[in-house]
């Protein structure tokens, strides 16, 4: 067995989808992993339960009612307990840590992400919408402080690993590769018939709710273009989307001499996360490998954007800049919620983002105070949307 340096991790937001996945990469490399810190928002007995299966030096709650029940569970350990956004800022600068995966959903990722980068850490990001938001402000601070931003997204994870050894200046295009989620298929009049149950069905991947519900819309999709404009400094008009059902080819790069790379591997969140957090090295894992020889045949699609229109909204809001990305992000979280919480129907989604985008103002150079404002803004005006 290779020896490898342990690897010291802090994971925002533990006890998510992405989060539960990492401490199981964790797991199957524990002489190579080792978690010093985990954060959640309030899923306090998860959080009691995996700081007691990994002992990391300090968990952090950003709900902080949720402070003293968790500071009672795990009173007869040595793991300190911190709460708040400042209980958040701890958890991903400690000295020790290496990497800081951020896992939190929304803009709620973006603060402790510029925590961490200002402490010196590189980060795996699991969390697009810090770049959907400030793109622009968090790699200039990444470069500044000679930080990697290592993408856990597995379509950008593809375009990462397929651009190493490569000059980025000889980079034609890039081809995001989506799955269709489960609506793939269907005209914007069978749209408004689907129910939350079947939007929460997603054909491929195992999801949170929220980009589950991403995926149905492909807002999902809409957000990656945007946070690949920001990981690799390429314009909108150089990224592309190809709807690809089976989840097999996680996305491509066409280079200017007209040859492809593409990355392939199965539907599997743990194999981004591990190549992020173990980023330079690839230590062999038991998880399950791509069979050619027992695959389905592979097929591509054309996005029909005007059943899909969140694809046009990002495309939209990349090309105005300024705030927008920031409007764009928060009308559709809240639309989402609003959603998942069976106060609009699936489509509605689409008219409250609408509404959003053109009911705050634009700013053009936001500053981060600009950014929190847009954001309450946004959230004000799409949580009052009504259909009429």
């Amino acid at each position: 067995m290779q020896d490898y340096s342990t690897i010291h991790i802090s994971i925002l937001g533990s006890t998510g989808s992405i989060g539960r996945q990492a401490l199981a990469v964790v797991q199957a490399h524990p002489h190579l992993l080792k978690v010093e810190a985990l954060s959640a928002h309030r899923n306090v007995d998860l959080l009691v339960e995996q700081a007691l299966a990994f002992r990391p030096r300090l968990v952090a709650i950003a709900d902080e009612k949720y402070y003293l029940p968790l500071k009672q569970a795990l009173s007869h350990t040595d793991i300190r307990v911190v709460a708040g956004q400042e209980g958040l800022s701890e958890s991903v600068t400690l000295p020790i840590i290496n990497i800081v995966l951020t896992a939190l959903v929304g803009f709620a990722g973006l603060e402790p992400t510029l925590a961490a980068l200002n402490a010196g850490k590189d980060i795996a990001l699991a969390n697009k919408e810090t770049l959907v938001v400030a793109g622009d402000a968090v790699m200039s601070l990444a470069q500044e402080n000679g930080r990697k931003i290592i993408p856990v997204d597995s379509e950008h994870s593809a375009i990462y690993q397929c651009l190493v050894g490569e000059n980025s200046l000889e980079v034609e295009k890039l081809w995001l590769t989506a799955s269709g989620g489960p609506f793939r298929g269907f005209s914007a009049e069978q749209l408004e018939h689907v129910t939350l149950e079947q939007a929460l069905n997603h054909p491929n991947w195992t999801m949170g709710s929220k980009i589950t519900i991403d995926s149905a819309t492909m807002m999902n999709k809409g957000l990656e273009v945007i946070e690949a404009r920001w990981l690799f400094d390429l314009q909108a008009n150089k990224i592309g989307i190809i709807v690809h059902p089976q989840s097999i080819i996680h996305s491509l790069v066409q280079f200017n001499d007209g040859s492809q790379k593409a990355q392939l591997g199965l539907p599997d969140m743990r194999l981004p996360i591990q190549y992020a957090l173990c980023y330079g090295q690839r230590p062999k894992n038991a998880f399950p490998r791509f069979n050619f020889f027992q695959s389905s045949p592979l097929t591509f699609e054309s996005v029909d954007t005007e059943v899909f229109r969140s694809i046009d909204f990002a495309y939209e809001a990349l090309h105005q800049g300024g705030n927008m990305p920031c409007i764009l992000n928060a009308a559709n979280e809240v639309a989402v919620a609003r959603f998942l919480e069976r106060q609009i129907n699936f489509t509605a989604i689409y008219n409250a983002i609408e509404r959003g985008m053109t009911g705050v103002p634009f700013i053009k150079n936001p500053s981060l105070d600009d950014l929190k404002e847009s954001d309450a803004e946004t959230r004000r005006i799409v949580s009052s949307f009504a259909e009429n």
